[in-house]
């Protein structure tokens, strides 16, 4: 069943299930670039700052080390001497450690951004569950994490014996060199052993990170029915919509025939056009178009512009151009004024206000 699901999910998660996704503390992240960060600022720290690190831990061990003879053998000295020689070491090795865990957390922000998931941290009783454990336990996934591990330290084992192998051979003759001379062979085997850790890091980790990539999207792909139904939470359901422009559209007809008994003249096809025009001289700059429509509601304009007894007068052309350039409510343009003016001319005309 949970097969036929996923062979179901053929579309490509839209931004708004990635969106929830990240909400929900889902998001493509790879361990491996964390511990490829890790190895990265460690090769850069050896390489830099290594001798001077390495001196001030071993001062510490050499002082211990020349003045041994002096050292009481009883057990508080020695808890003394031992409490001291850690809090030495802590201080210089701890500021490191701390480094090394600021830049495995920047490269998990780096990764995915800051992300705030309170839900992540909702305890679940489901999580307890010990049947999901134990599917959990025996996924691919986890099977695809261990064969991932098992491979990187084969692969990073290998490399570091290859490293190390110089000086294995030749470990006979470390016993003749003084401490610093050892130091000075280790630094070199470390430097080469960083180098060599960190290049193979950094081709795992973009691996991973393109599988990790791939594997989390093809999760997240959805269903034609799932991009559907979010399709109609978005946007709304068609029908709906439909529904809502319709009722809208009927009440702007039904304020629009409430304004054509206060026009002042209506210009008609005289039966496929009807436009409605209001002008009040002392408070217009221009007559204003109040209702427009063509066939039926042409007709229901001029039949409303009869009961009311306002004028009608028949222009096709002016009709055509008022109805197809000019908006319920909007002032007439400029380029019909000429002919606009003549027909409000001859309406106050009829009306008896011009001779």
């Amino acid at each position: 069943m949970a097969e036929e699901d996923d062979a179901s999910k053929t579309e490509e998660p839209t931004d708004k299930k990635l969106s929830k996704a990240r909400e929900e503390g889902q998001v493509t992240q790879s361990q491996e670039i964390k511990s490829w960060a890790t190895f990265f600022s460690a090769a850069l720290f050896v390489l830099f700052l290594g001798p001077y690190f390495a001196q001030s831990v071993v001062e510490p061990i050499i002082f211990y080390w020349a003045d041994g003879y002096q050292i009481r053998l009883d057990q508080n000295s020695i808890v003394v001497l031992f409490e001291q020689l850690v809090q030495d070491m802590g201080i210089r090795v701890l500021p490191l450690l701390f480094a090394f865990l600021i830049t495995a957390m920047v490269s998990g922000v780096f990764q995915t951004g800051l992300i705030w998931a309170p839900k992540k941290l909702q305890p679940k009783l489901s999580n307890i569950s010990v049947k999901k454990g134990i599917k959990k336990i025996a996924s691919a996934k986890s099977l695809m994490e261990m064969v991932k591990t098992i491979f990187k330290m084969t692969l990073v084992g290998a490399a570091a014996f290859l490293v190390v192998l110089p000086v294995y051979t030749n470990v006979e003759i470390l016993p003749s060199y003084d401490m610093f001379q050892i130091l000075e062979v280790m630094y070199d085997v470390s430097i080469y052993l960083l180098i060599t850790v960190t290049a193979l890091m950094t081709v795992i980790a973009a691996i991973d990170y393109s599988y990790q990539r791939y594997s989390f999207m093809k999760q997240m792909r959805m269903t034609k029915q799932e991009v559907k139904d979010e399709h109609k939470q978005s946007e709304g359901d068609p029908q709906i919509k439909a529904k809502i422009r319709q009722l809208r559209m009927e009440r702007a007809r039904q304020r629009m025939m409430t304004a054509v008994p206060t026009a002042d003249v209506v210009v008609t096809n005289p039966t496929h056009y009807a436009c409605a025009l209001e002008y009040k001289q002392e408070m217009m700059t221009a007559p204003r178009l109040v209702a427009k429509g063509m066939d039926n509601l042409a007709f229901r304009i001029r039949e409303i512009a009869e009961e009311n007894e306002v004028p009608i007068v028949e222009n096709p052309p002016l009709a055509r151009a008022l109805y197809a350039s000019v908006e319920i409510d909007q002032e007439i343009p400029a380029e019909h004024y000429a002919a606009v003016a003549e027909v409000i001319g001859y309406v106050m005309r009829l009306k008896g206000q011009m001779n």
